[in-house]
């Protein structure tokens, strides 16, 4: 890990002050203005909470508890922002008053670039009514295809060529080639990729081309298994880092486990138990840790054991978007942590002791926003 400590980034016009930046270490002059490019669609999630069960036809089920934040993309997206990452995305946005919610979220409330996206008139935004229950959720999801850009793809309008970055983000969808990636590789940018479920069964691996321009590939267990034909998550992650330097292989419950095809170093790290309230965009949380940890040039084990407590701390709010923890509450759970006379504590502090020469002060430390039951509330006059 890069000696010294983060230190607080310059804030940028119209965006909130970040509380600390994980690669002020790292940084020179000629460093691209982007750390992070992402693209994909965003959604307006409406999240209902808890239910006793799943709903029943025919019958009408009361949620004791609801909130409204973006969805799709913008859970990437605002993870990334809140771990100190000057994050751009280019989406598609909807001329209503849900694509105006989302922009104003995204762009003020987490100073997330979006220079690369673009509001369509007269189209609306997809929607998402996301059911949780049992630690588990049930979506419903209604939306069209965005229209295409009026302009051509000529290297300065994304996705056709994304800006230059440290790195990109990429959602890899089984027969659908992603032409961006080997651009965004040309000029630099380590790509990470994590994959959709495959609806039509075949899960061939030639649908993976695309890691040949990636640096990580993160799938979850299922996925890693049933692309490589394996039966062990541990054996998935051996044999993906064949194709892609490094394989992570999310676990659920056992935690994550990542193999280094460059250097044959692996590791694995167990989740942290905690009481789930709305598992919404925790994988979408668990990269944007890994991808931070990664930039700040942290050992494999710490990049994967801070994966797996942002993915944690999420689970513990409802929303997709804006259940991604930021360093308020690392650094509370953290002193939680440190004050706990468990030995259970004591194994966890262990794993965790390298956060003492990353997190800020808590002092510094604000509460990010929260999924609020509604959007657009009048003011009085």
């Amino acid at each position: 890990m890069s000696a010294g400590r983060p230190q607080q980034q310059p804030v940028r016009q119209g965006a909130p002050a970040p509380v600390l930046d994980p690669l002020a270490s790292l940084r020179t002059d000629g460093d691209p203005a982007t750390d992070v490019y992402l693209t994909g669609t965003v959604f307006l999630d409406i999240i209902l909470t808890g239910l006793d069960s799943a709903p029943v036809r025919g019958t009408e089920s009361w949620a004791r508890g609801m909130g409204s934040s973006p969805g799709g993309v913008a859970n990437m997206a605002t993870a990334l922002a809140r771990l100190g990452l000057r994050t751009s995305l280019a989406a598609a946005f909807g001329d209503d008053m849900y694509g105006e919610y989302c922009w104003d979220a995204l762009s003020h409330g987490e100073g997330i670039d979006l220079t690369y996206s673009r509001t369509i008139p007269g189209w609306h935004s997809p929607v998402t009514v996301s059911m949780a229950y049992e630690g588990e959720r049930t979506m419903v999801s209604h939306g069209h295809e965005a229209p295409p850009p009026d302009t051509a793809f000529d290297g300065g309008h994304a996705p056709g060529c994304p800006p230059p970055s440290r790195a990109c983000v990429a959602s890899l969808v089984p027969g659908r080639p992603e032409a961006w990636l080997a651009c965004a590789a040309a000029r630099g940018s380590r790509i990470f990729a994590d994959v959709g479920w495959d609806d039509t069964g075949r899960w061939d691996p030639a649908d993976l081309d695309g890691l040949a321009h990636c640096e990580a590939f993160l799938p979850n267990a299922e996925e890693a298994m049933r692309y490589t034909r394996t039966s062990d998550p541990r054996a998935a992650a051996r044999k993906l880092a064949e194709r892609v330097p490094l394989a992570v292989v999310t676990m659920g419950s056992e935690g994550a486990c990542a193999v280094d095809g460059r250097t044959g170093e692996s590791a694995e790290v167990p989740a942290i138990a905690v009481e789930a309230l709305d598992p919404t965009g925790a994988g979408d949380v668990f990269v944007a840790g890994f991808v931070t940890g990664t930039l700040a040039d942290w050992p494999l084990a710490d990049r994967l054991a801070f994966a797996g407590l942002t993915a944690a701390l999420s689970v513990q709010e409802f929303g997709g978007s804006l259940a991604a923890p930021g360093w308020a509450e690392i650094v509370a759970w953290w002193q939680r942590l440190r004050a706990d006379g468990a030995p259970a504590a004591g194994v966890l502090r262990d794993r965790y002791a390298f956060l003492d020469a990353v997190l800020p002060a808590p002092g510094r430390c604000t509460p990010p926003a929260r999924a609020v039951p509604t959007i657009g509330f009048r003011r009085p006059a």
